[in-house]
Order: structure tokens, then sequence, then C-alpha cells
């Protein structure tokens, strides 16, 4: 199983302007990445946070990565699973842009779960532990799975030692401000990143992709 975390960050390790809220940091190359990593999913994890900074997921829009996943038998989208401390979408508003979406939901409550999931999901799993919820997920056949952010669920899998490759899209831009992409209560293991691929894609962006170290 492998968990690739994918952020477009400033070079200050930005996630946001200093007001915050829904912030689109990438520019079209990071776009094509970003759905390249979509493609290679077989599942996409989101915090509930960030779902509520943009409205909407991000979605694989390029033909060919579309044919790509039918010709190995899965959905044109990944399953979205939004992870939250809620048993139900709190502040989920029914005007947002994901309802339309072409996406099959998923709920990820580390709350006691409901009788029937939450009503625009198809389905509702229980977060007793990341470790556990991986294994159940690898168990199922979902062996590709893809964190989309925010920084409390990046900072979470990044100290429990979970995350196997970083995909990070360096943005041309200085922020400042305090929503950086791990939290400051983070304490992931140091030193434990080996660079795998280093591109230009274009407009000043850098794309950096590390592999965890032992997982070559």
């Amino acid at each position: 199983m492998t968990l690739r975390l994918v952020l477009a960050v400033s070079l200050d390790g930005r996630l946001a302007p200093p007001a915050g809220g829904a912030a689109q940091l990438g520019g079209a190359g990071d776009r094509c990445v970003l759905e390249e990593a979509l493609a290679w999913a077989d599942v996409a994890v989101v915090g509930a946070g960030t779902v509520r900074a943009h409205g909407c997921s991000c979605l694989i829009h390029r033909p060919e990565l579309q044919q790509q996943r039918q010709s190995r038998g899965q959905s044109l989208q990944p399953p979205l699973l939004i992870a939250s401390r809620q048993a139900t979408p709190v502040g989920f508003d029914p005007a947002w842009r994901l309802w339309g979406q072409p996406l099959q939901l998923w709920w990820l409550s580390s709350a006691p779960l409901l009788a029937a999931p939450p009503a625009g999901f198809a389905r509702q799993l229980a977060l007793e532990s990341w470790q556990g919820l991986l294994a159940q997920l690898n168990a199922e056949g979902h062996q590709r799975v893809l964190l989309l952010g925010g920084a409390q669920l990046a900072g979470a899998l990044l100290q429990e030692d979970l995350v196997d490759e970083l995909q990070l899209t360096i943005c041309p831009l200085v922020l400042g401000g305090e929503h950086s992409w791990l939290p400051p209560s983070a304490q992931p293991q140091a030193d434990r990143w080996l660079l795998q691929e280093q591109r230009s894609l274009g407009d000043g962006e850098v794309l950096l992709r590390y592999q965890r170290k032992g997982n070559s």
C-alpha cells in the first residue's frame, strides 16, 4: 500500500494567505500533476475543513487520464473520503458544487457512526486509528491512497510515519501568516525522505516528489 500526500505550497511553506480561506496557489502545471495523482489513486482522502474552505473537490478532467482509470476497471474519479471528528457533515452547505460533482462521497468519522451514512454520502467508515483505516482500505483493494490535506490531517499521518510519498508543488509566492502545510504541534520524524523526482512545471513552479526511507 502507498499513501501519497499531495500539496501546493508557497516558497515559505504556506497553504493559504494570512487571511485563510480557499486558496488556489498552483497554476496550470500544478493542476496537471494533481490530475495525474488523482488518476493514480484508488481513493482520495481530504479533511472536512478543507472541503468547507472550497465547497468542492478536485476532479480529473483530462480524457486520457479518465481512460487510464477505465482500462483498469475503475470509476472516472476516485472515491472521496472526507475525514471529520463529527458524525455528520456539520457546516456543509447544500448549495456547494461538491454535491453536483461526479464523485462517490464517503464519510470518515472519529465519532460514533449513525445507523446510515449522512445524506449525500454512499458510505461511512469509523476512524479508530489511522493504521486500522489504512489496513481496512488495503484489504478492500484500495492500495493507492491520495491525501489532499489539510494541514491537521497531513500532520497526524506524518507524525504516525504513515505517509509513504510527498508530492509538493512549490509555487513562486511568499505569503507569510500562520497557514503552514504542517501545524506547529506536529512532530514528524526528521531526515526520512529520498528525492525521487524534480520537475519544472512552468511559470516558476517546481514539482518535488520524495519517498520515505525504507519504502523503496
